[in-house]
C-alpha cells in the first residue's frame, strides 16, 4: 500500500492574524501623519493665496492712485485667476489699502506661524 503526503498550502490562521496586526500598526502610525500633512497643506494654500489677494491690491492701487486706507474696488484683474478651492467670499475678508486680508480672522504672517486653525 503506498501513502501519500498531502501537504496543505495556504497560511494558518495566527499567520493571518499577525499581518493584519501588522498593517493595522502601521495604519496606526502612519494616519497621523497624512492628517498633519493635509493640514498643513491647507495652511500653505490659504497663506499663499493671502500673500496674492494682498500682492494684486497693491498692484491695483498703484494702477489707480490710491492711498492707504482706501477701497480697492476691483483688484481681481491682477490676479491671473482665483484660487481654486478657495472661498471667494464668508470667512474671507480682503479689506482695504494698506491692510492685509485675513481668512478666518486671521493674516498670512498669523497662518504662518498657527497652521493648526483649520
Amino acid at each position: 500500500m503506498k501513502r501519500t503526503n498531502k501537504k496543505r498550502k495556504g497560511f494558518t490562521l495566527v499567520e493571518i492574524m499577525i499581518v493584519v496586526l501588522i498593517i493595522g500598526i502601521l495604519l496606526a502610525i502612519a494616519i497621523p501623519n497624512f492628517i498633519t500633512a493635509r493640514q498643513n497643506s491647507r495652511a500653505q494654500t490659504i497663506i499663499a493665496t493671502l500673500r496674492q489677494v494682498e500682492s494684486a491690491k497693491d498692484q491695483c492701487a498703484m494702477d489707480k492712485g490710491l492711498t492707504t486706507g482706501d477701497a480697492c474696488p476691483d483688484y481681481t484683474p491682477f490676479l491671473k485667476k482665483w484660487p481654486p478651492d478657495f472661498p471667494v467670499s464668508g470667512a474671507f475678508a480682503e479689506g482695504s489699502v494698506g491692510t492685509d486680508p485675513t481668512f478666518r480672522g486671521k493674516t498670512a504672517d498669523q497662518w504662518t506661524a498657527d497652521k493648526s486653525g483649520l
